[in-house]
């Protein structure tokens, strides 16, 4: 059963905080919902900005591209250095265009590839990446190498 709180919920902060603790980051939907339910908490700004200036030392990552406030998700991610975004829930054919551009420039550091499976597979997910002209070192920066320094996973030079 998902909670109805906002992320900026003081439910939430004792969570926020072990995050921190542990050095694990916190993962998130951003974006509108599926279900038949209010898409408010959401939004990139406030939610996850305030949070974010509430917790600079946690990493949050923000699954499902922020759709439709991608822009506001990009502006947060610039903002903070531990805010980062995942494509999770999309196949590379239907990223926003503002995305694209993000990962193709200035935030090729802060966009991680994900998949949604088992309702996305990965293979499905990546049809058509080509089709984004990645250069090389970003598209090994999305695939794999900021999810090994987001997340802290083996050789993350």
């Amino acid at each position: 059963m998902a909670v109805a709180a906002a992320p900026t919920d003081r439910l939430y902060y004792p969570l926020y905080a072990a995050c921190i603790d542990l050095g694990v980051p916190f993962c998130t939907q951003v974006g509108h919902t599926g279900p038949l339910r209010p898409s408010e908490t959401g939004r990139p700004i406030p939610y996850i900005d305030q949070v974010a200036l509430d917790f600079p030392e946690l990493t949050i990552v923000c699954g499902h591209i922020g759709y439709p406030w991608t822009t506001e998700m990009i502006a947060v991610a610039d903002k903070h250095a531990g805010v980062y975004i995942d494509t999770s829930a999309y196949t590379a054919r239907r990223y926003p265009p503002e995305l694209v551009a993000y990962l193709r420039g200035r935030g090729r550091h802060k966009v991680l590839f994900g998949s949604n499976y088992p309702m996305i597979t990965p293979s499905r997910a990546l049809e058509h990446l080509a089709e984004l002209d990645l250069d090389e070192e970003t598209t090994e920066l999305f695939l794999s190498g900021n999810a090994r320094r987001v997340f802290r996973l083996g050789d993350q030079s």
